[in-house]
């Protein structure tokens, strides 16, 4: 979009292009920025860029512009990617710097293929950081809502991790903006766009422009404007009122009437445009509906090949469509439609015969090119002509492509629509090297490596369905050991259990082979699951001897870590274990086995949280994330546990800005990984953001997930805690227990932490019926407490693995017992001490809570200036921190017990003003600008009434009679530093 190619004067959008401008003149002077352009269709978004993109280029701004196209079920990986590439390769001016960053060029087919994207992310970023060193860079991303996931993956790399970021001290800065432009109607509550933007306006340097309906004054104008000669005012008024704001209706309802005088306006906006396209010559129209078939952009090669005119014909007929502002030429050799409805409309129209004809055409041309990167565009064609045959192939060769540039969402999508051809292809026509249940175990290994571990599920049980009682045994093995291990990630064990065995039993451990040691390795961790450890123990001593003699290292390196789980005496807790996992890492890299050294680092990391060395885990962490993003594995299993557990690392050491941050940070994860994110709900929680609830809550939708039913378990119980909600806080306690026990009966470790979270709920309970004397209302929480704090003595004693807890469960031991201590006695110092003693190995929040409970503690006791040394640390900490609730009760407790004048140095304990969350700032920020509840809720993507309960918090937070007041109290407490109050 280098230059502005509109006809019409720039109207009615003065304040959003300055918004751009100023976004444009910062990234120019270095601060990297995005903006997320929202707005109905026609409304005027691509109008707005190119009026920015034209001031940029005036002020020496190289602009780059990459578009997302709608091709329906297809998907066509990091097209608009591509295209930003092939401009940036094609610029005589840069080529040199894209055939430097090889990883880069694999979207334009210069690279190796191969299936690592953390390399093509990174390169990508690394392109386009030392482009904005030469240059201040625009990049400019339109119709994002139609954008493939893989593009969307990547924008969230380049916004989140990369091109955004601050780059470190004494490297140049990032000139670079990016503007990105979606449908904001488009975006139905499922539409998988939206958790993308949750994510991306929650970052610094990314801030969200909507382009509303323009008023009727400002329209008017517009359409005055676009006639030299005068308008009636019946005239305008009428396209005014019809046209309801949007500038494209406008134009295009003008150009009617101007084309036809004197007719009436046609009923509907399709009309209108088809009117206009069925007043060009008959050679100018065949170009339109041909170009329709292709998508809103088409390559002239390509429409050229389809449309099958003379040179001096389609030339003609171009410069038509061109003229009348209908096809807009392009950089690459290319035509677009001006605008999207006026494509749908010329595609809608087309006759049925004379669509399927033509996508017959482009299907045939596309085959004859023979280009990788063109397979998915052929499937979609192929298809849409009933060319079921091509459309097969082309399928598969799709996703052979997606496959090579690391895509495995699109990969799979493309395998599911060559599956759902296979069976109304005939068999002569069908791929010889493939049959249905390969081609469906493939289609299951994508959905896993794309973190759809139930998908994955239901595709190898259409395997084991297809092969039927025929099938070869070694095949029948695989795919029964493949289920099971499926199986075993959602969490669906004795199922695992019952095919693993099968699996084992069909084949003969003489003659060794590699089918069978893998379907033992896959018992023996079924068999684990489910508590035979008997068995499991016996069958790993078995292929182990195997594993050895065939010299499969990554087979004997899984069955070392099952091992190791199975040794109580020398399990991932203790340093021999360890060991032993380091040597099954070690033996899985030489042999090539990428998702068994997964494995490994994440048992070494877990083995060192749960011994109380978080550090040590983060370290591992660290490894096992670069392994996983050099070997694409990041949407697996053990790397979404890995982010999780980093996550959870960040809670524990109080380094809460990071974790919070993390949640946005979730780069390349599946959709149903967002258990990963869980300690950013704690953060929330812990300051006082209400609205974490509601999206803990929302982890349990869907398919039953293990992870995410613990996370949403802990957050939702410690929600019920903060509202002060005891029977709320049991309930979820027995729920999310009762659902977390396995098979077995083995309760879930966090068994004692959602019981001490429980029993201080409990607690508090019992001191308000202590104080109003009701003994029937004490002695029945007592039992409830009861019933608590012997399920986390059990569980601490005996945790899911069979031994004794490690330090943090231990902690959470003691925490509870101190709890069970103030609902039988009240505030116990002695167990309030060796609580906070129990969190030394980190977690400060835990420790300034029972630093809370010890200055009540000894504040009953009489110790007054131990109990004002404690309140004033632990407010230190939640200060520290942002918890806020921590800090409320911390100043309760001080002016209840008047410990301000005890504090020691004399400074008061009590802020003088409670802290803000995160989200309550970007509200009081919005408020400052004058924007309702329900505008609120729109650019921050909550709901008007989540905004409405956020305001009420800022009111009573800043003690605020209105919102005037609340804003005014802003600006003088330096709460908000720019602008100035209304």
């Amino acid at each position: 979009m280098p230059q502005n190619i509109f006809r019409a004067p720039f109207v009615g959008r003065d304040t959003e292009l300055g918004r751009l401008t100023d976004v444009l003149d910062r990234a120019a002077g270095g601060e990297p920025r995005a903006v997320l352009v929202a707005g109905d269709a026609g409304v005027g978004k691509s109008r707005t860029l190119a009026e920015a993109a034209a001031y940029a280029v005036g002020r020496g701004t190289a602009v780059f512009t990459g578009h997302c196209v709608d091709l329906g079920d297809v998907g066509l990986p990091y097209l608009p990617f591509t295209e930003i590439l092939g401009a940036l390769a094609a610029d005589e001016r840069f080529a040199p710097l894209v055939q430097a960053h090889p990883a880069a060029t694999r979207l334009l087919g210069g690279g190796a293929a191969g299936g690592d994207r953390s390399q093509l992310f990174e390169g990508i970023a690394a392109l386009l950081a030392d482009l904005a060193e030469t240059t201040p860079v625009l990049l400019v991303l339109e119709d994002l809502h139609w954008a493939d996931q893989s593009s969307r993956d990547l924008l969230r790399f380049l916004l989140s991790r990369a091109v955004l970021q601050r780059p470190a001290p004494g490297t140049p800065a990032h000139r670079l903006a990016v503007f990105a432009s979606y449908r904001a109607d488009d975006l139905h509550r499922r539409h998988p766009l939206r958790p993308l933007l949750a994510e991306l306006v929650r970052l610094p340097a990314v801030e969200r422009l909507e382009l509303r309906p323009m008023p009727d004054p400002e329209l008017a104008r517009l359409v005055r404007s676009l006639r030299a000669e005068p308008l009636s005012e019946d005239t305008v008024g009428r396209i005014v009122e019809r046209a309801e704001g949007n500038a494209f209706y406008a134009e295009e309802l003008l150009a009617a009437t101007a084309d036809e005088p004197g007719a009436v306006l046609p009923s509907g906006l399709a009309d209108v445009l088809l009117i206009r396209i069925e007043q060009l010559p008959g050679a100018a129209q065949q170009v339109l509906r041909t170009a329709a078939v292709a998508g809103r952009r088409v390559g002239h090669d390509l429409l050229r090949e389809a449309v099958q005119l003379p040179d001096g014909e389609l030339e003609s007929a171009l410069r038509e469509a061109v003229g009348r502002q209908l096809l807009l030429p392009g950089e690459g050799s290319t035509y677009a439609f001006r605008h999207a409805l006026t494509r749908e409309a010329v595609y809608a129209d087309l006759l049925p015969g004379e669509r399927v004809r033509l996508h017959g055409v482009f299907a045939k041309v596309l085959a004859g090119r023979g280009r990788a990167g063109e397979s998915a565009e052929r499937a979609h064609h192929s298809r849409e002509s009933h060319d079921l045959a091509d459309a097969l192939t082309a399928s598969v060769e799709a996703a052979d492509h997606a496959h090579g540039i690391g895509a495995p969402a699109e990969e799979l999508r493309h395998l599911e629509g060559a599956l759902d051809l296979w069976a109304s292809v005939e068999c002569g026509a069908r791929p010889r090297d493939l049959d249905t249940v390969t081609l469906t175990l493939r289609a299951s290994s994508a959905a896993a490596r794309a973190g759809e571990n139930h998908r994955a599920v239901t595709l190898t049980r259409s395997a084991l369905a297809g092969a039927g009682p025929d099938a070869d045994s070694e095949l029948a093995a695989r795919v029964r050991y493949t289920l099971a291990g499926d199986l075993m990630r959602v969490d669906r064990l004795k199922a695992a259990f019952r095919y693993s065995s099968e699996a084992l039993a069909m084949i003969p451990a003489e003659p060794p082979s590699r089918t069978w040691v893998w379907a033992a390795a896959t018992h023996v961790m079924a068999a684990r699951y489910v508590g035979e450890d008997e068995e499991a123990g016996r069958v790993a001593r078995e292929a182990l001897r195997v594993a050895e003699r065939l010299e499969l290292g990554d087979a004997q390196a899984d069955l070392i870590i099952s091992v190791v789980g199975l040794d109580p005496r020398s399990n991932r807790r203790t340093r021999e274990g360890r060991e032993r996992l380091r040597d099954a890492r070690e033996l899985a890299r030489r042999a090539g086995g990428a998702p068994v050294e997964m494995r490994a680092l994440f048992n070494l990391a877990v083995g060192c949280f749960e011994s109380g060395d978080v550090e040590a885990c983060l370290t591992w962490l660290s490894e096992g994330l670069e392994s996983a993003a050099r070997t694409g594995l990041l949407s697996s299993p053990y790397p979404v546990e890995m982010r999780y557990l980093h996550s959870l690392c960040l809670y524990t050491l109080g380094r809460w800005d990071e974790c919070a941050r993390s949640a946005a940070d979730v780069d390349r994860l599946p959709a149903a990984a967002g258990h990963a994110a869980g300690p950013a709900l704690y953060v929330a929680l812990a300051r006082g953001d209400e609205s974490a609830a509601e999206r803990a809550r929302a982890l349990l939708d869907g398919p039953y997930d293990w992870m995410a039913g613990l996370v949403a378990g802990v957050a939702l119980t410690e929600a019920a805690v903060l509202r002060h909600d005891p029977q709320a806080a049991v309930a979820q306690f027995r729920t999310t227990v009762a659902a977390l026990t396995d098979e077995s009966g083995a309760r879930p470790n966090a068994t004692v932490r959602l019981a001490a979270l429980a029993l201080g709920a409990i607690a508090d309970a019992v001191a308000e019926r202590r104080s109003a004397g009701d003994e029937a209302g004490v002695r029945g929480w007592a039992a409830t407490g009861e019933e608590l704090v012997r399920a986390a003595r059990e569980t601490a004693i005996e945790g899911e693995d069979g031994v004794e807890q490690g330090p943090e469960g231990l902690a959470w031991l003691a925490r509870a017992e101190a709890e069970w201590a103030r609902v039988r006695t009240g505030p116990d110092v002695g167990a309030w001490r060796k609580a906070l003693d129990a969190f030394t190995f980190g977690d400060p929040y835990e420790r300034a809570r029972c630093r809370l409970r010890l200055a009540e503690a000894l504040l009953g006791a009489g110790e007054r200036e131990e109990a004002a040394a404690e309140a004033r640390a632990a407010g230190e900490t939640a200060d520290r921190l942002g918890a806020v609730p921590l800090r409320a009760a911390l100043d309760a407790l001080v002016r209840r017990g008047r410990l301000t004048a005890a504090s020691g140095d004399g400074e008061s304990v009590v802020p003088t003003l409670p802290s803000l969350t995160a989200r309550e700032s970007d509200v009081l920020r919005l408020l400052a600008l004058g924007r309702t509840n329900r505008q609120i809720g729109d650019e921050l993507f909550i709901t008007g009434k989540t905004a409405s309960v956020h305001v009420s918090n800022i009111l009573a937070k800043l003690g605020a009679a209105s919102r005037t007041e609340a804003v005014a109290i802003a600006y003088r407490e330096g709460l908000i530093t720019t602008g100035s109050p209304s």
